[in-house]
């Protein structure tokens, strides 16, 4: 896994197409098993550890999936930086696979410290699902960047859809394999991230970002930055970003958008919960859900076409205009539930232009060289905001209430206005010097 010495010594870029249409190819499989396995676990998780460590602890439960999954972005990119997108990946479903193991282990043994460190490990199969985008647009024409890094994305949604319908499967399934009740869709993901990973670790020659620092090393026979860093991590992330205003714009498009997104959308049941009986709270929030999440991934692929034609920076205004209007909707809907649901969906389009326009921004602003540590650093930032936008959002929406948690959550969205509207290089990173 170090290294990839069966891959050829590729230098001309028209034999980069067809490997770049096979590696797309496995990624959209692995992307649908490793949706799969992450929303199958995910779909149960609160109940899990409302069961396990009490109902005042499952939303924390679930935030440490969010937390490891930033966290574990930081070991995985360095792994990327050095030997290439195969071995990250492979590591990152391998870590959620084991996750969801410790888990399963927790639910019988009832222990709620394994029950936080499965949840962390198991946010590796979220973290490989985040780094599968970034492979994407490794060996990717620069005027087709957006739309197959949206692919990716969109790929998501067959599993993201599919696996809440075979939750209550697993479980029944598992029951009769002496597991407790709510366990079973865990196991199971641990069954998705393992094929995932053998997938990978398989077929998934040659290595895009190996092959893409050998094309740049060809075009440029001794730039700096070409090859892998000698020190891959946050430092040397920070360092690259602070000095590429682009890269700075993709990281903030990439975590204010996320951030905006999870603070209203994670306070949304309970608004539900106002207004509504515990009979009925349920189906509600499945309907509600059900669309934000189809409007965060039905329409990638519209987005990322439109991040090819018009720009970059353009959909990234585009998205913020989205997630202010969202703000608007949801919070004057009053416990209108029609009109809830649609800022709901306008909360999941808005995500999905700062998503893939921010991240096809950062991953074409800096080098070969430097790009895993660059959006693992981007991961883990949103992944912080997110968690951290979830923990206030319990907060403000005790203290004052929906419409001022979503106020807040628009005003939020001022940095990234500010910085999309300067002139600032958005080409890729030969161009810009």
């Amino acid at each position: 896994m170090a290294t990839d010495l069966t891959a050829p010594q590729i230098t001309v870029r028209s034999d980069v197409a067809p490997i770049q249409r096979r590696t797309m190819r496995l990624l959209f499989g692995t992307q649908i098993i490793g949706g799969v396995g992450v929303t199958i676990g995910i779909s149960v998780g609160a109940l899990l550890a409302a069961r396990v460590a009490g109902t005042a602890m499952a939303g924390v439960a679930q935030s440490a999936g969010v937390v490891g999954a930033a966290l574990l972005a930081v070991p995985v990119t360095r792994i990327m930086a050095r030997h290439g997108r195969r071995p990250g990946l492979v590591l990152a479903y391998a870590l959620g696979a084991v996750g969801g193991v410790l888990v399963v282990l927790a639910a019988a043994t009832r222990s709620v410290p394994l029950l936080f460190l499965g949840m962390l490990l198991f946010g590796g199969g979220t973290a490989a699902n985040l780094q599968a985008r970034y492979t994407a647009v490794d060996l990717a024409e620069p005027a087709r960047r957006g739309r197959q890094l949206s692919l990716i994305v969109w790929a998501t949604t067959i599993g993201a859809v599919a696996a809440p319908n075979f939750a209550a499967l697993a479980d029944r399934a598992t029951t009769g394999w002496g597991l407790p009740p709510l366990a079973g869709p865990f196991a199971f993901s641990a069954a998705a991230f393992v094929l995932a990973a053998v997938v990978l670790l398989g077929l998934l020659r040659p290595d895009p970002l190996l092959t893409a620092r050998r094309l740049a090393a060809a075009d440029a026979p001794a730039p700096v930055g070409v090859g892998a860093p000698r020190k891959a991590g946050m430092r040397l992330a920070w360092s690259v970003v602070s000095g590429k205003p682009a890269a700075r714009l993709g990281i903030a498009a990439v975590a204010v958008g996320h951030l905006v997104m999870v603070a209203v959308m994670s306070m949304t049941p309970v608004r539900l919960g106002e207004s509504h009986a515990d009979a009925d709270v349920l189906r509600l929030v499945g309907i509600v859900l059900s669309l934000h999440i189809a409007g965060m991934y039905a329409f990638s692929p519209v987005v990322g076409w439109l991040t090819d034609r018009l720009g970059r920076r353009a959909v990234i205004l585009g998205g913020v205009g989205l997630l202010l209007a969202a703000c608007a909707v949801a919070g004057t809907a009053g416990h209108h539930t029609p009109r809830l649901s649609v800022g709901l969906v306008l909360l999941g389009l808005g995500w999905s232009g700062t998503m893939v326009a921010g991240s096809t921004l950062l991953s074409e602003s800096v080098t070969a060289g430097v790009r895993p540590s660059v959006q693992g650093f981007s991961d883990l930032v949103m992944g912080l905001a997110g968690a951290g936008a979830a923990v206030l959002g319990g907060f403000v929406m005790q203290i004052a209430g929906y419409p001022v948690l979503a106020l807040l959550a628009a005003v939020a969205t001022v940095p990234l206005v500010a910085l999309a509207l300067r002139p600032v290089p958005t080409g890729a990173p030969d161009e810009e010097g």
